[in-house]
């Protein structure tokens, strides 16, 4: 009676099964890791083109007033154009929000001396802002302190989506009132020239980190970066 013996495997064949046994597993993680990547970089993309296309290209004719002006700095025309729209009684008061700490208000009436006597009286100058969420701090109490619902909001217009978002968190119940100032060199119907791309993509994530910020963020939290500290308050002299 012959009996049959298994065959003896060589070395190492048990490793060899197991190994390609998981292979499948290491390319199916592989092949998912791909997958997300690809379809991070398809939300980047489509989100930019959205992001671009919302970017207002023209400045808005204002209708009606509201009770207050605030110009968020930066820009060379942002401080210049809220200044006439104060003049033109779209607001009681103008705030300057992120002013430079040695900027006085006699020094921008010598910049606009035509609205001298308005500067002095009805211009309000916030030292304190470092960022746009400061501006929006800085805002939030300017507006409250004075009883104001409606504001005027004055910056360039790739900045004015993240604008709006911080100062909406901060003033839910007041009305904000956009008005874009459009940079000559910087047009969002010319997004591929390299500089214009370059500025408007920066915003763009800053404006997605402004977001997820915001949903993880308390909003009592955001004043520790938002201000400089040892900074004078709001002056109108």
């Amino acid at each position: 009676m012959s009996v049959s013996l298994p065959n003896p495997q060589p070395p190492g064949s048990d490793r060899a099964q197991r190994s390609g046994r998981a292979v499948p597993w290491t390319r199916r993680i592989a092949s998912a890791a791909a997958a997300l990547c690809v379809a991070a970089a398809l939300a980047v993309a489509i989100g930019f083109w959205w992001f671009v296309w919302s970017v207002p290209t023209q400045e808005v004719r204002l209708e009606g007033q509201a009770d207050g002006i605030v110009v968020l700095t930066g820009g060379s025309s942002r401080v210049a154009d809220a200044i006439e729209l104060l003049s033109e009684g779209r607001g009681k008061r103008l705030l300057i929000s992120g002013v430079h700490r040695a900027t006085t208000a006699a020094e921008i009436a010598r910049l606009a001396p035509a609205y001298g006597r308005l500067i002095a009286c009805c211009v309000d100058l916030d030292h304190s802002a470092v960022n746009t969420v400061g501006n929006a701090l800085e805002t939030k109490r300017w507006a409250m302190n004075r009883g104001m619902q409606s504001l005027i909001i004055v910056t360039s217009n790739y900045h004015m989506p993240r604008a709006m978002a911080e100062l909406a968190r901060q003033l839910p119940e007041v009305t904000l009132i956009p008005f874009p100032v459009v940079p000559e060199k910087v047009r969002p119907e010319r997004w591929w020239d390299p500089t214009t791309a370059r500025l408007l993509l920066s915003e763009y994530l800053k404006y997605i980190a402004t977001q997820v910020r915001m949903r993880f963020e308390p909003p009592s939290e955001a004043a520790a970066v938002g201000t400089a500290a040892r900074q004078p308050r709001m002056v109108n002299r």
